[in-house]
């Protein structure tokens, strides 16, 4: 029997790419996004597509509904959607916090207490996580991102454990930089921030270096990280993380040095790149 996934966030970018690869693999895929115009070639290319806010439950309740009904399955859900608010924390106003929560943590646990009762039932499934580097490393400016993504990392610590006797595998995918326009929306997010006198350097440094920039020069792929998701949803005992990029593999591997020797470190970077 054909294998259903459920994804988030596919106007673009990963989530885009994820479809598409979950789609060559002869999966049933529902790829979702906001606005379905965003997804209408998807759906030409034979995606099931839905409109789908993760900040909104009727939203959630209807798609999952939906799903059921249609194929009586949700043998994958793929937590892609989310954007980065960036900014020092003292400028990220507590509304704006709570909307980077809103979609980025609350979002995913949405969706995942919405398609667990299904995967318990039939004793199989795999809810997928899209992370970031930042969900184990956090810098300068990143508090608000890196504090979802470090939610979400423990989240699914927690739920793989409880799930674990239900047949149910948890995975996070944890990309570095990835060549999308994921930068421009977080550039819009810091343009809207009252900026505080005291932190015009880290501002700089955003605009001077384009530090928000998705990495188009040297990130990977979507397709590359889309594959990454797509290969731990066919495994049969999946790890429970896959750093995406060899950037990756060295920014998490800066987490087991000294706070002060990381801290130095990000000091010098932003001193070579001002």
């Amino acid at each position: 029997m054909t294998k259903t996934a459920l994804i988030t966030g596919c106007s673009s970018g990963i989530g885009r790419a994820t479809a598409v690869d979950f789609l060559r693999r002869e999966w049933t895929v529902y790829a979702t996004a906001r606005d379905t115009d965003d997804v209408a070639d998807l759906a030409e290319a034979g995606c099931e597509t839905a409109e789908l806010d993760v900040t909104s439950d009727a939203d959630v309740e209807r798609v999952v509904d939906r799903i059921l009904s249609e194929t009586g399955r949700i043998d994958c859900l793929v937590n892609n959607a989310g954007y980065a608010q960036y900014g020092p924390m003292e400028d990220v106003p507590v509304d704006a916090l709570a909307d980077q929560f809103d979609v980025n943590v609350y979002g995913p646990h949405r969706l995942t207490r919405a398609v667990l009762p299904n995967m318990r039932e039939r004793g199989r499934g795999t809810v997928v996580n899209v992370s970031s580097v930042q969900g184990r490393i956090a810098t300068a400016g990143s508090g608000a991102y890196s504090g979802s993504k470090f939610a979400l990392e423990a989240m699914s610590d927690a739920l793989r454990v409880e799930v674990e006797e239900f047949g149910i595998d948890v995975v996070l995918v944890e990309p570095g930089p990835v060549a999308t326009q994921f930068g421009d929306r977080a550039d819009s997010q810091v343009d809207r921030l009252d900026r505080s006198a005291g932190y015009g350097d880290l501002y700089a440094l955003f605009e001077d270096t384009d530090v928000l920039a998705s990495g188009n020069d040297f990130g990977v792929h979507p397709s590359e990280v889309a594959a990454v998701i797509a290969d731990a949803a066919c495994a049969s005992d999946p790890d429970a993380r896959y750093p995406v990029g060899t950037l990756a593999t060295a920014m998490i591997a800066t987490r087991h040095l000294p706070d002060g020797l990381r801290d130095a470190g990000y000091r010098l970077v932003r001193w070579v790149l001002s």
